[in-house]
């Protein structure tokens, strides 16, 4: 047996003897929240809250595990703000937002990758700032992930792709940001590649492939390996206990405390009598109902 599959034998089984949970029962509060990052170095944490068809967008932060205490980023207004991703020292978060491109422009735009900076006394942040042409086309960009040196992978819906959606990759010299490139197979594919988080060194990534054959229906998450000659492995799906028939994506790993956290529209529902209209309430409104939550689950990757 490779030690590639047998890696993967032993991760999966790992796996099963975990059980995937709510982030928290705090955030029922919200019809829809997704995108979810954090950073153990300035002990915050931010994620995107959405109206119930999401055509609103808004970027929250939560300090410190209160997650009754969202609070809204100053930067956000009439325009949508989603996927936000917070740089390894604490002094960047990156997003993708609709808003206009140029200062004196109030017509939204398509979908770019921004940045706002930390204000040097720790409180608050700059105002949004675009990351420029080399990343940014006229096109839809999504899902930033910064590495530890401070390469770019992104989302993106382009004509020019492999499929609908595909991930790209921008190299960062140091200076700026080197023109995007497309993944190659076994990566993307004339489907659906999207919302990819890659570890910091870049010896792995985890991303969502939608509808794909001997998945598990909807979108699901895959994990891929880099070889010692810096090739991709073939994507394998993150089985059962995390992927269901609804849509899974958005990952995000924090490596402190081993934890993967993603984003689920799973469904657990089912037909039962209720005493009253409010116990009915409670019961669509909370847990895993059918819109967007975040879940969590201990897991070494």
């Amino acid at each position: 047996m490779k030690l590639f599959t047998l890696y993967f034998l032993l991760f999966f089984h790992s796996l099963y003897a975990q059980q995937v949970e709510p982030l928290s029962p705090h955030l029922d509060q919200y019809q829809n929240v997704r995108d979810f990052c954090l950073s153990q170095k300035t002990g915050e944490a931010f994620f995107t809250i959405q109206s119930p068809n999401q055509d609103l967008s808004q970027i929250v932060c939560v300090k410190n595990g209160e997650w009754q205490k969202p609070e809204l980023l100053a930067f956000c207004d009439a325009y949508s703000y989603l996927e936000p991703f917070i740089s390894a020292d604490g002094s960047r978060l990156y997003f993708a937002s609709n808003r206009p491109k140029s200062n004196g422009d109030e017509k939204s735009g398509d979908f770019d990758i921004w940045y706002v900076k930390r204000d040097p006394s720790g409180n608050g942040w700059s105002a949004p700032i675009n990351a420029g042409s080399a990343v940014n086309t006229q096109e839809d960009e999504f899902y930033p992930v910064i590495t530890a040196n401070y390469n770019l992978y992104f989302t993106k819906d382009s004509k020019s792709g492999m499929g609908k959606d595909d991930i790209y990759r921008c190299q960062w010299d140091g200076t700026q940001y080197q023109q995007a490139v497309l993944l190659d197979a076994p990566l993307n594919s004339a489907g659906y590649e999207f919302n990819a988080y890659v570890a910091p060194d870049e010896s792995w990534i985890l991303f969502t492939r939608y509808n794909a054959m001997g998945g598990f229906g909807s979108g699901d998450l895959y994990l891929s390996r880099k070889d010692k000659s810096g090739s991709w492995s073939i994507p394998e799906n993150m089985g059962s206990v995390i992927n269901t028939p609804f849509m899974e994506y958005c990952p995000f790993y924090d490596f402190e405390s081993q934890t993967l956290y993603f984003t689920s529209r799973r469904n657990l529902l089912v037909p039962k009598k209720f005493s009253d209209a409010a116990s009915f309430n409670q019961y669509i409104s909370h847990g895993a109902n059918g819109l967007s939550k975040i879940f969590k689950i201990r897991i070494k990757i």
